[in-house]
């Protein structure tokens, strides 16, 4: 093709979608787990692959969610993008965004859709021969990232062995705990944890906590003031994600960076928190995908935020080397062990900055063998 004035030749809309296919597994934690709110003994992933005609090029997503996300793919958004070119991913989105009108979009309809977008995307990166983040367009050779669990069910030793771990082995400069136990009456406890942290890391390790919208905002602003106290710079979820007036407030009267956004579906949510927090969190398996995820950290970039990738981490590393205003990665103790056993391809953390991955799309195929075994 010539580009040069005197002649141009059009484009064909390439391969088109051919089969959706969606399914759930369910991988148990090695052990019960709990945050300031929640308690859980295993993870479900929705995962999609998606086929394309004339091509044998395959794209792979997947969302954490319920296993109702499958009957969804499988029925109307795949009625809404089959025979659609896969190089169209924005307009396969808009399709689903559309179709889905009656639905409501926060939650589960949109982990769906986040799932099918990230398969679309990576199916479009294989057809081109591209990374994820080459075909979105590279702003970062590398992303940095923490180690992130620290449950409030574990022992102080389990605590101590896990921080360890990340900060000795795995050499990692930031790490995050969970605070906020019990939703938030065992604020003693917290403190406990939070200094028990502190001492086993050093002095040189960037040290987060997380309440998961555990504390009242009067607890939170005492907390707050105790984060001087270990040095954390980073207080996420310290009230719920949906008290806007309260993550303000906070900010306001806290030294470390407030932090929220995981639980953010729709490009609305996430413009409505950005005067609310230092950091916005985004979460690409629930967010709308890609295609999304690029629409948020626009939103973001235009009020001088940074945004930050809560979990899936093998995934959000292409979305943060395509983004300029990334700051790091919530590289999360449950998702590292599921996507490394379930997929062959996986990145290395080591070190705390990771490099996005040289093959086409996001480089992770399905081991038939651990799909098989947690199967619903």
């Amino acid at each position: 093709m010539i580009l040069d004035g005197t002649r141009r030749e059009e484009f064909g809309p390439g391969p088109t979608i051919a089969a959706v296919d969606a399914r759930a597994y369910q991988i148990p934690t090695p052990q019960p787990e709990a945050d300031g709110t929640l308690s859980w003994d295993a993870t479900t992933m929705v995962v999609v692959r998606i086929s394309c005609h004339n091509s044998e090029v395959e794209g792979l997503g997947w969302t954490y969610a319920d296993t109702s996300c499958v009957e969804l793919i499988k029925g109307k958004l795949t009625e809404t993008i089959m025979d659609k070119p896969v190089l169209d991913v924005p307009a396969a989105w808009s399709a689903m965004q559309h179709k889905i009108r009656n639905l409501g979009r926060p939650g589960l309809v949109s982990c769906s859709i986040s799932a099918v977008d990230i398969a679309l995307t990576d199916a479009a990166a294989r057809l081109l021969g591209l990374p994820i983040d080459r075909l979105l367009g590279r702003c970062h050779d590398q992303v940095a990232l923490y180690g992130s669990g620290g449950f409030t069910s574990q022992t102080e030793d389990q605590l101590v062995d896990q921080l360890r771990d990340w900060t000795v082995r795995r050499r990692l400069p930031r790490v995050k705990i969970k605070i906020g136990e019990s939703g938030g009456r065992r604020v003693d406890r917290d403190l406990e944890r939070m200094r028990l942290a502190r001492q086993t890391i050093g002095d040189d390790v960037e040290l987060y906590v997380d309440a998961n919208g555990g504390y009242s905002i009067g607890q939170a602003k005492r907390v707050g003031s105790a984060l001087d106290e270990v040095g954390a710079i980073w207080f996420e979820e310290p009230v719920s994600s949906d008290d806007l007036a309260g993550l303000a407030m906070l900010r306001d009267c806290c030294s470390a960076d407030i932090a929220a956004g995981e639980y953010g579906y729709d490009l609305p949510y996430f413009a409505r928190m950005l005067p609310c927090v230092d950091c916005l969190q985004v979460d690409l398996t629930r967010c709308g995908g890609f295609t999304e995820w690029r629409r948020i950290s626009a939103v973001a970039a235009a009020a001088n935020r940074q945004v930050s990738a809560h979990c899936a981490p093998n995934l959000s590393v292409y979305a943060g080397a395509a983004t300029q205003n990334f700051r790091h990665i919530e590289w999360f103790v449950d998702h590292d062990r599921i996507e490394s056993e379930l997929f062959d391809g996986t990145l290395d953390p080591d070190g705390g900055i990771v490099t996005p991955g040289p093959g086409p799309g996001h480089g992770l195929t399905l081991r038939s063998d651990a799909a098989a075994t947690y199967a619903v």
